[in-house]
């Protein structure tokens, strides 16, 4: 296998030392259901059947697998744990050599990648899974997961003060971001829309009829300035991937999503978020994705003007927007006016200045929310040529993890 040079384009010198040497091969998906409708099956079942479907998709055997990089402290969906043992028990693995997992939740959704290369490059396994299954019981729902915790004295200050769910603490940071730019709800708006568009043609996304202005604006307000479609889906379901090295992914079905660049972690005062609120600006109206983006581009010598697409992690329509300055897809502070100019739309990649597709599935927003492995498989998909709203020629395709609790994440695939 050759890796083809973009022209113009030249590996930064200083670059990640794993750059290219491994690929995401293999991607499966169970289908997604409402929060609460995928009952009588459990975490293990929808956890093993979109394994298989990755190995499926990947040309190997279940046997072959022998590694596990999960995200979110091995969290199902903060519900439920993934024991690797368990799911060797299920699936009939014989042997791992590797089983890591990154702390904190959804944030480590792209980081992943980075981990599973990490067991890949010391040679501890061949065949590394990543996977997330997502099961919301009717008593314990991931939007007020804050609010249902025991006292501490950090909740102690959040749960008094309505900041019960992860959606009320980005609202804060949202309504700071309006006070300081002068972004508006219309902005929100344009992301839910442009994203639910993304939908339409999607036969497994939750939400896939069109959205007008008026039924945007006839939403609830949950938390002030996000209304209900501001905020994610609540769904059941699982996503997984399989990375392994480049050399070995000659022999793979599909061609492979090069990892060119991998990077989890962030700053202290974005670990604040979560906590006490205690940010200073400007990280308080941030997603605090900034360091983590930074490194991504010094690993790879690549800007936000490179990127074919952007796969964001949008739990909430106000998070996307800051991302998308983050990572320098416009300046801070400029977010609004870019979102507004049409610049996220796939149907305006090749009319708008600076367009870059956002969110081509749909995102957890329309689509399903799985924390956020839909995203690392459009990326995928979007790499390998066979996405349903594919970007012709893409090079390069970013999924980001996060905000969340540290660590955020961010990934970039290359097309070999």
């Amino acid at each position: 296998m050759s890796i083809r040079v973009k022209p113009g384009y030249e590996r930064n010198a200083m670059g990640w030392a794993h750059q290219d040497k491994t690929a995401i091969v293999g991607i499966g998906a169970t289908d997604y259901y409402l929060r609460g409708k995928s009952w009588p099956r459990t975490i293990n079942d929808m956890a093993g059947e979109a394994i298989l479907k990755a190995c499926a998709d990947a040309g190997i055997s279940i046997k072959d697998v022998d590694g596990f990089a999960y995200y979110s402290t091995a969290g199902a969906g903060y519900l439920d744990k993934f024991d690797t043992a368990s799911l060797m028990e299920t699936l009939g693995i014989p042997h791992v050599g590797f089983s890591a997992t990154l702390t904190s939740g959804g944030g480590g959704a792209s980081g992943a990648a980075g981990l599973a290369t990490a067991g890949l490059m010391n040679e501890d396994c061949k065949y590394c899974v990543t996977v997330m299954a997502l099961q919301q019981l009717p008593q314990h729902r991931l939007g007020v997961v804050v609010g249902a915790a025991a006292p501490n004295p950090e909740n102690s200050f959040l749960q008094p003060s309505g900041l019960v769910g992860p959606g009320y603490l980005m609202s804060v940071l949202a309504r700071r971001h309006m006070h300081l730019y002068g972004t508006r709800r219309e902005a929100f708006k344009e992301i839910v829309q442009a994203t639910r568009e993304h939908a339409l043609n999607r036969p497994k996304a939750i939400r896939n009829k069109p959205l007008e202005d008026e039924e945007y604006w006839s939403q609830p307000m949950l938390a002030d300035p996000l209304c209900r479609l501001d905020f994610c889906l609540e769904t059941d379901g699982a996503v997984a991937f399989i990375t392994t090295t480049t050399e070995r992914a000659k022999d793979c079905k599909h061609p492979p999503a090069l990892i060119h660049g991998a990077a989890h972690g962030g700053t202290r005062n974005w670990g604040r978020a979560f906590a006490w609120m205690g940010m200073q600006d400007p990280d308080f109206a941030s997603s605090g994705h900034k360091f983590v983006a930074d490194r991504l581009w010094e690993q790879t010598g690549l800007t936000a003007k490179d990127m074919s697409c952007a796969q964001i992690y949008d739990h909430f329509s106000c998070m996307v927007l800051m991302q998308l300055e983050d990572y320098g897809f416009c300046e801070k502070g400029e977010g609004n006016d870019y979102v507004l100019s049409g610049a996220i739309r796939y149907a305006n990649r090749d009319t708008v200045e600076g367009a870059v597709p956002v969110n081509t599935h749909g995102g957890n927003l329309n689509e399903a929310y799985i924390i956020g492995l839909t995203h690392v498989a459009e990326a995928v998909e979007q790499i390998r040529g066979t996405a349903i709203n594919q970007i012709e020629d893409c090079e390069f395709a970013l999924s980001t993890g996060g905000p969340a609790s540290l660590p955020v994440s961010g990934l970039i695939l290359r097309r070999a």
